[in-house]
């Protein structure tokens, strides 16, 4: 985010406080669980290998067995029709939690919960190589997305 900021302005959303100042790079502290924007009003966003870990209580946050649908359904909400979100989650050959560090997802999960979404590109980090297709068998990896929001189905 620090890189990016000093070519455009960068809003970051944590419930941790960040000690740091940077030109373009401004910080709001706030949950992904209820983000501090209007609905439909940001035409970029990133949620990059965040919503994994939403519900699990590692990071003092309430335990919730949807915590990465609420997640989801929260980023859908503030990004406009149009816009564009980059977002990354561990893939594995099938959904499941790591004991309360993460969850990992399939493809085919990850773009049911943005089924009003179209992929626009994709890519998938499995060991020391990135690759243009899941591929389950590969077992755990990170998943790459950038989808745009085709309709607002909130």
């Amino acid at each position: 985010m620090s890189i990016l900021s000093q070519y455009v302005p960068v809003t970051m959303i944590d419930i941790r406080p960040i000690e740091l100042k940077l030109n373009n790079l401004y910080f709001k502290k706030g949950s992904i669980l209820n983000l501090p924007f209007q609905n439909n009003s940001i035409e970029t966003l990133s949620s990059l290998c965040v919503i994994e870990h939403i519900g699990l209580g590692r990071y003092g946050d309430e335990i919730n067995s949807f915590g990465s649908e609420d997640a989801i359904k929260e980023l859908k909400r503030v990004l406009k029709v149009g816009g564009i979100i980059l977002f990354s989650v561990p893939v594995d050959n099938e959904n499941k939690i790591y004991f309360n560090a993460h969850r990992a997802f399939t493809r085919h999960y990850v773009l049911s919960l943005f089924q009003n979404f179209k992929v626009l590109d994709e890519k998938y980090h499995y060991g020391m190589a990135m690759y243009d297709e899941y591929e389950p068998s590969r077992g755990f990896g990170t998943g790459l997305f950038m989808l745009e929001k085709l309709y607002d189905d909130c």
